[in-house]
């Protein structure tokens, strides 16, 4: 049947599990034993005998014990695997020997005991209780089976030794699950038992005082109290081998919890432990113990200073006896704690720490506020020392530390002048023993105690002390800056500052100090700043500013240098005459925009500033820029650099209308600039130079004006003109390869102006330039439009005139002559439009003849009899158009 067939497979397991090796699965292995065992029942097994289900059930347990021993199965599957075998064993009718049955409740014994371990209780209280009933059947099978008294009484004792086992666990299970009541019977059962088993002694006592330590950290003051005591009084019954020193911890622990419980009943039974703990062994913490009970216990100032000299009767050290001061001196116990450290000191007047005590006693004066008495044991301590009671090297510091500790506090609530007194005293420690001690930082330290009492003189003489011992000291060179600021010594301030900045940017420095105060390796710049603008030192200050940008690492320090820079300088360049010191400054202005735009790019190491406080930054490094770069009007290529420092600034702005024309304006202005630089440089690699970054530029304004006019804020303000124009005047004297490409847009645009195609005319023959046919091209177009109404006659003679000569230039030699056809057409074009046109200038007139006649010459001397008839009466055509010279030329 299905009961049969899932036992089988059970079997199968059970004996592959023994018999193989599962260590790829052993996890699910286990796991399903251990809930197929809950379902199989004597009846599944049938077939098998009590003797082989017995077998399979040990042949499994041997394996676990092993396995959990020689392998690295964890105790949570060995538990499961023996969980199984116990179950197996329950569904035979046991038959066996007394022997085999011992074995079985030992198996389930320590089967709960694991699930006890591993927090299950309520699995573990199954196995104890199989336990009990097996340990019951026993006692009744070895009473009836044991044939004398001895081996009766002997039986007797094994079955009771299983009894108390199992009752102990089961006390441990019930506290587990707070039954204090159960817990504490099953206690009361073993502790029964210990006259049958009083090997059990031990175990038993170290049972309940581990409850009790469990019971204390979980804040159950009763419940630990009564384990402590039960774990007490067994312990008594065999105090020869636990010992005497393991039951005075047992009553000082019991002792502390009566002492937590604040209650004055409880005081006297915590008394009473610990005067029972001291009595089974005395250990310093237990006489500390009870000096605190005493305390609680509002015990007479004499019983306190009777209990403080037992101390000393039981010798106890001089650390233990100052702690013990201590404590009666933090409980406000004043006269018994000081009359302590008297009779503490006079103790051990004999011993190398002498000066402890005293010193002990100097300090909690000083935590008092006994300041008076306090400085009597003060100079009596320095008059020991310079006479032969040498105090102890670790003395000697803490005596400082003392010094130093009470001279800080006096700073904080700046009374300078006891500052000063206890540092005094540390100076004159140091002239009798001149170790363990920072001179100079003590030396510093009096400096500015001399500072804030406006005692310059002396300020100056410790920090020049302290400049003597430690000059690569970056505090000492502070101070020697402060003095100089305040001398008004600006070069030694200057100098300070310089010597200040080398020392913070070595590499192989020391910060241990700076550390220690908690500070970074600007601070004492800002502070040198800060020092130099409220005593009217600007140059100071912008020499500790400068350094403070070079030094740190926080942008936004960086950026806060920067601005106070400008704030201070600004003023100063704008009032300077013209000169070359005006351009140094402008320089440096530009150099500290540089630094600045470095720094908007940097990373943050720490958390970044909001986003708007950044814009805000970006916008006001912008338009200081630009401030400087209008007020450069005489310094052009500094105003160009400046328009494009303003440029870079916003672009770490939102592009908002108003940035947007900024930087179309900024960028316009810089390629005017550059232009008109192009223009006057000499050398051909500066011109080219400039003339690239025009193109840069003209490209970038572009794309912001198509910007600016898609968004409907088209300003009529010529910007598309002067970008075309100094777009074609680099392309053109660059040879740029897309001129011809650049042009056909230009040409196909119906709205140039005549001043655009004027300026094209003579841009395209600027040298380097030498582009006539676009010239002539600007020209025609020029022609074309002096004939639309009205006509401009002036204009018309003018372009014509240009037209010719680009056409046939004056001193052109025969072979550089153009296609004269094409000349000829001008020429006719003209004669056709003074015959319709009245007011034609009669010196241009003049000009078109001569050069007519000129040409027909020309052609003569080549045998070109036609042609040159050809301009000869080209020639007499314009005499008949001359006024007043008509008749001159006529002759001729």
């Amino acid at each position: 049947n299905e009961n049969d067939f899932r036992f089988m497979d059970f079997k199968e397991v059970v004996e592959n599990l023994v018999l193989q090796d599962y260590s790829s699965g052993l996890h699910d292995v286990i796991d399903r034993l251990f809930m197929d065992i809950a379902n199989i029942n004597r009846a599944s097994m049938a077939e098998m005998q009590d003797t082989q289900i017995e077998e399979m059930a040990q042949n499994l347990w041997n394996w676990a014990v092993a396995q959990s021993t020689y392998s690295s199965m964890s105790k949570m599957q060995t538990t499961k695997l023996c969980h199984v075998a116990c179950k197996l064993g329950y569904m035979c009718k046991f038959s066996g020997s007394s022997e085999a049955m011992q074995r079985q409740i030992l198996m389930n014994m320590k089967t709960g005991k694991n699930w006890l371990d591993l927090g299950n209780v309520l699995l573990a209280d199954e196995f104890f209780h199989a336990s009990m009933a097996s340990l019951e059947k026993l006692y009744t099978r070895l009473t009836q089976s044991c044939d004398t008294e001895a081996n009766l009484n002997f039986q007797k004792i094994t079955v009771e030794k299983g009894v108390f086992q199992v009752l102990s666990f089961q006390a441990e299970s019930a506290f587990a699950q707070g039954d204090f009541e159960r817990a504490s019977t099953c206690i009361f059962r073993c502790k029964d038992m210990l006259v049958r088993v009083p090997e059990m002694t031990r175990y038993l006592h170290a049972l309940c005082y581990n409850l009790g330590i469990e019971a204390y950290n979980q804040t159950k003051g009763r419940e630990c109290s009564f384990w402590l005591s039960q774990s007490y009084e067994i312990g008594k019954m065999d105090k020869d081998n636990i010992g005497s020193e393991v039951l005075a911890k047992v009553l000082r622990l019991l002792a502390t919890v009566y002492l937590d419980w604040e209650d004055k009943e409880y005081y006297n039974k915590a008394l009473v432990a610990i005067l029972l703990a001291n009595k089974e062994h005395l250990a310093p913490e237990g006489l500390f113990l009870k000096m605190r009970i005493l305390l609680k216990c509002q015990t007479s100032n004499g019983e306190l200073l009777e209990a403080a000299m037992e101390i000393l009767h039981f010798d106890m050290p001089l650390e233990f006896c100052l702690i013990v001061a201590k404590l009666l001196l933090d409980n406000e116990r004043d006269s018994v704690g000081f009359c302590f450290l008297r009779i503490i000191s006079d103790h051990f007047k004999l011993s190398e720490d002498t000066g402890k005590a005293l010193l002990f006693q100097i300090y909690m004066l000083l935590q008092r506020k006994q300041e008076q008495l306090a400085k009597e044991k003060i100079e009596e301590v320095l008059r020991g020392h310079q006479t032969g009671s040498l105090l102890t090297r670790s003395s000697v510091i803490w005596l400082h530390n003392i010094l130093w500790e009470k001279a800080a506090r006096s700073y904080e609530v700046q009374n300078y002048a006891d500052a000063l007194h206890w540092y005094g005293y540390s100076l004159k420690l140091y002239g009798l023993d001149q170790m363990h001690l920072d001179l100079v930082k003590l030396q510093r330290n009096m400096a500015s105690c001399y500072l804030n009492l406006k005692q310059l003189d002396k300020a100056k003489e410790a920090v020049t002390e302290a400049e003597r011992l430690e000059p690569a000291n970056v505090f000492t060179q502070f101070y020697v800056f402060k003095i100089a600021v305040l001398e008004e010594n600006s070069d030694r301030a200057l100098q300070a500052i310089d010597t200040l900045g080398a020392l913070l940017t070595d590499e192989d420095r020391d910060d241990s100090d700076l550390l220690a105060s908690g500070g970074s390796p600007t601070i004492l710049l800002n502070l040198a700043t800060q020092f130099s603008l409220e005593h009217g030192q600007q140059t100071v200050a912008v020499r500790s500013l400068e350094y403070l940008a070079q030094i740190s690492e926080d942008p936004q320090e960086i950026l806060g240098a920067l601005k106070c820079l400008f704030r201070i300088l600004l003023p100063q360049v704008f009032q300077m005459p013209e000169s070359e010191n005006k351009m140094k400054e402008m320089d440096r202005l530009l150099y500290y925009f540089n630094t600045a735009l470095l720094n908007f790019t940097k990373p943050f190491k720490e958390e970044p500033p909001t986003l708007n406080s950044w814009i805000n930054e970006a916008h006001w490094f912008r338009k200081v820029a630009w401030n400087l770069a209008v007020q450069s009007k005489n310094y052009s290529v500094k105003m160009r650099d400046f328009f494009m420092i303003s440029y870079q600034m916003s672009l770490f702005c939102p592009p908002d209308q108003v940035i947007l024309i900024s930087q179309k304006t900024s960028l316009l202005i810089a390629s005017a600039i550059d232009i008109e630089q192009g223009r006057k440089a000499v050398n051909l690699d500066e011109k080219m130079k400039f003339l690239s970054q025009v193109l840069e530029q003209t490209q970038k304004c572009k794309t912001i004006w198509n910007t600016l006019k898609e968004t409907g804020s088209h300003l009529d303000d010529g910007c598309d003109t002067l970008l075309l124009l100094y777009e074609f005047e680099v392309k053109t004297k660059m040879n740029d390869p897309s001129l011809d490409s650049f042009l056909e847009s230009v040409w196909e645009n119906p709205n140039l102006e005549s001043k655009t195609l004027e300026i094209m005319s003579i841009l395209a023959m600027d040298k380097p330039a030498h582009h006539p046919a676009i010239a002539q091209k600007a020209l025609k177009r020029l022609l074309f439009n002096t004939k639309k109404k009205p006509i401009d006659v002036l204009k018309y003679s003018a372009y014509m005139r240009k037209l010719i000569d680009l056409s046939v230039p004056d001193g052109v030699s025969g072979t550089e002559i153009c296609p004269l056809e094409e000349v000829r057409d001008h020429f006719e074009h003209v004669l056709r439009f003074m015959s319709n046109t009245k007011g034609y200038p009669e010196n241009e007139v003049l000009w078109l003849m001569i050069k007519a006649w000129n040409l027909g010459i020309l052609m003569y001397n080549r045998n070109k009899y036609v042609s040159a008839e050809k301009w000869s009466d080209i020639a007499l055509r314009f005499l008949e158009h001359l006024g007043s010279l008509k008749t001159k030329y006529a002759a001729q």
